[in-house]
């Protein structure tokens, strides 16, 4: 069942997908705008806290733009490998995320920052295991789709079991604590298995589910019910529980239509907390208005539909692995997106996830070039099969 991805619109979107140079570029494009704008914003919105704190006003930015080199020579170097590696070695990438997770619990291994144990010291850097255990969940769910297709079509245990192996990696996360990566890497999940062609009814049944087991968690720690009453009224207390919404929708009231001016930001002046991660939007908001704001939501709706249709065109080819990687690649943008949107603007409560491709961090930059490496893979590998097709016909 392709129902979600059968509409007219999205049909349309899966043929404009078929541009003749190696390359999408409404792809690119809109990856390659949401880098610069965050790069430019996290320079901004870091300047004044990196002068107190480390004695330079680009302490931030430096960083991150050797990140952003990083990153793109692991883009590179993903795009270099070939899709059947990926779908051969899935299982190894699995573990290879199951032992990322379990080493950030190790004491002397994992780095703890503002309660949360996520994050393993390699030299001068940090490495965030939730990152990259997402994508290593997506290349091995794609390929076990390939090869349980059916049973995942009929049967509930073709459900079962790849939640049953999810359901590890989210204990783990639970124990760090990343209650945003639990919610971004199941709906990534259901959503992967929902695409494969599972029943609509049992797709419902299970979201209802999975929903109340999200809510119970949600309440079980104080910590997450304080966030939920906070996010449903920020002024109730805005020097205590509340303080980070608050800041946060001053920045977009200050901000109005045009904003501020880009470096003119008054929340960032150590008013809002985690400015240049993952509270970046509101800065953008202020300085550039809800223009800018608007600008950045319309950029990842342009590179979600074009992910969701390099995927869509790889199915029709009968390139199932690949158009399931990009289906989860896609998930993971969107839902990442929207919730980090969603929590600065104040319609969900507060999230330790960033903005991709816009936030400061080195790991989420890092998968996000290499997703955008695989979708170039992909869309490469749908072109060869179309042109094989053709030149059969």
């Amino acid at each position: 069942m392709n129902l979600p991805l059968s509409l007219p619109w999205f049909s349309r979107a899966s043929a404009e997908v078929r541009t003749p140079g190696a390359f999408d570029p409404w792809l690119l494009f809109s990856a390659f705008t949401l880098m610069v704008l965050g790069a430019l914003m996290i320079t901004s919105a870091s300047m004044e806290v990196a002068d107190v704190k480390y004695g330079s006003p680009f302490y931030h930015a430096g960083k991150h733009m050797v990140f952003m080199l990083i990153a793109l020579v692991f883009g590179v170097a993903v795009f270099l490998v070939p899709m059947s590696l990926w779908q051969r070695t899935g299982h190894w990438w699995l573990l290879a995320g199951f032992l990322l997770l379990v080493a950030v619990l190790i004491p002397g291994i994992g780095r703890e920052v503002n309660g949360s144990i996520r994050w393993i010291r390699l030299g001068p850097i940090n490495i965030q295991a939730s990152e990259l255990a997402k994508l290593c969940v997506i290349v091995y769910i794609a390929g076990y789709l390939v090869r349980r297709l059916d049973e995942v079509r009929t049967q509930w245990s073709g459900f079962i079991k790849p939640m049953c192996v999810v359901g590890v990696y989210v204990g783990l996360l639970l124990l760090e604590p990343d209650f945003g990566a639990v919610v971004v890497m199941t709906c990534t999940v259901l959503g992967m298995i929902f695409l494969g062609g599972m029943k609509l009814g049992q797709f419902l049944l299970v979201v209802l589910g999975s929903s109340i087991l999200v809510a119970l968690i949600a309440v079980a720690e104080p910590y997450r019910m304080q966030r939920l009453t906070s996010f449903m009224n920020p002024w109730a207390d805005p020097f205590g529980a509340g303080y980070q919404l608050a800041q946060a929708q001053i920045a977009f009231g200050r901000g109005e239509w045009f904003g501020l001016g880009l470096g003119n930001s008054v929340q960032k002046l150590f008013y809002l907390p985690e400015a240049h991660t993952d509270f970046v939007y509101s800065v953008l908001a202020e300085e550039l208005g809800l223009i800018g704001a608007l600008t950045v939501v319309v950029l990842f709706a342009i590179l979600v539909v074009r992910v969701f249709a390099i995927g869509r065109r790889a199915e029709e080819l009968g390139l199932r692995y690949q158009a399931y990687v990009a289906y989860g690649i896609g998930l993971v943008f969107a839902g990442q997106a929207l919730i980090n949107i969603g929590v600065n603007v104040g319609v969900l409560p507060t999230k330790g996830l960033t903005l991709p491709l816009v936030s400061y961090g080195g790991s989420s930059l890092l998968v996000s070039l290499g997703m955008l490496g695989l979708l170039c893979r992909i869309h490469i590998d749908s072109n060869e099969a179309e042109r094989e097709s053709e030149e059969d016909a």
